[in-house]
């Protein structure tokens, strides 16, 4: 691989405009990280200890959970450290690697949540074939897929990015690694890259997307036609917390990746980033805890069992 850089390094830009406010900014993405690993390891357990969650919604649930904390954790502890330090900086080689996880997990949720959305379908429009249709086997072959289609996109970016040259400047007016920062910084052809970008926007970013509105309007369409209210509220209740993970994940994507660049502002980019990069994978976890009857039970059940553990052990 012929690399002819100059730039061994890069200057994160971002939250820079607000020097007097870095304390602050640590404090807060602290708490958000916490409270994402927090929360999602809270799923991963209850479904993991519940007998009655071992079935493939919360499967994909708990691989969704996983892969949150896998996400996060590609961005955050880095930009946690750099609140302190006056040159806010990362290596050539660490924005390749955080590139390539991020890359990984972004493109890994987007398939996974397809994925879950067809296993809604199957549940409300052809439950009598729920068990053959959405057998462990297919289960674990679509979160494996999910994955596989994460890790093969990221790693065609990754080894392309690594192939341009880069003849600075070496700043970056963002806090997180991405592929269009990198693209602005080179001077060499860069029309590979985009051409790839292009195809995996319509391949791994627009195709999930799709994938999912439509079996939400056939989801939807069969619920309208239940006879009873009380059927119809039991059958929405069972996909209405995933509904609202998939509309704040792909719509603050978009908003991320899709908007026009007519009157850019750092703090506005900034922004959306820390809204679709930090806060969806903190959402996630409350939005099921607090929308999803089961993992609310399961949850006030091991609360009860540690507050009485406590109460004997004190």
């Amino acid at each position: 691989m012929n690399n002819q850089t100059d730039v061994t390094e890069f200057i994160f830009l971002g939250f820079s405009n607000h020097p007097n406010l870095q304390s602050l900014f640590f404090l807060v993405f602290l708490v958000i990280y916490l409270t994402t690993l927090f929360g999602n390891t809270l799923i991963i357990m209850a479904i993991r200890v519940s007998p009655a969650l071992h079935i493939p919604m919360y499967y994909f649930l708990s691989n969704l959970s996983f892969l949150d904390i896998c996400y996060t954790s590609t961005t955050v502890p880095g930009m946690l450290v750099n609140f302190f330090q006056e040159k806010k900086t990362i290596s050539y080689e660490g924005y390749l690697s955080q590139i390539f996880f991020f890359v990984t997990c972004a493109g890994t949720e987007g398939v996974l949540l397809a994925a879950m959305a067809y296993d809604r379908y199957v549940a409300i429009c052809h439950p009598l074939q729920y068990p053959v249709l959405m057998s462990v086997k297919v289960c674990v072959c679509l979160v494996s897929g999910s994955w596989l289609c994460g890790l093969v996109n990221s790693m065609t970016h990754t080894v392309l990015t690594a192939t341009l040259t880069l003849c600075g400047p070496n700043q970056i007016s963002h806090f997180l690694c991405d592929i269009p920062f990198l693209l602005k910084l080179s001077c060499s052809d860069t029309s590979l890259n985009e051409f790839v970008l292009h195809v995996a926007s319509a391949t791994i970013g627009l195709s999930p997307c799709l994938f999912t509105a439509v079996s939400y309007i056939l989801i939807i369409s069969a619920i309208l036609r239940i006879p009873s209210v009380q059927g119809r509220s039991k059958a929405f209740s069972t996909c209405a917390s995933h509904l609202t993970v998939v509309v704040i994940f792909f719509g603050t994507a978009n908003f991320n990746y899709d908007r026009p660049n007519v009157g850019y502002n750092l703090d506005m980019d900034i922004l959306v980033s820390v809204f679709f990069c930090v806060g969806t994978p903190m959402f996630n976890p409350i939005i099921y805890s607090l929308r999803n009857k089961e993992i609310k039970s399961v949850l006030r059940k091991l609360a009860k069992e540690c507050w009485f553990s406590s109460e004997i052990s004190g």
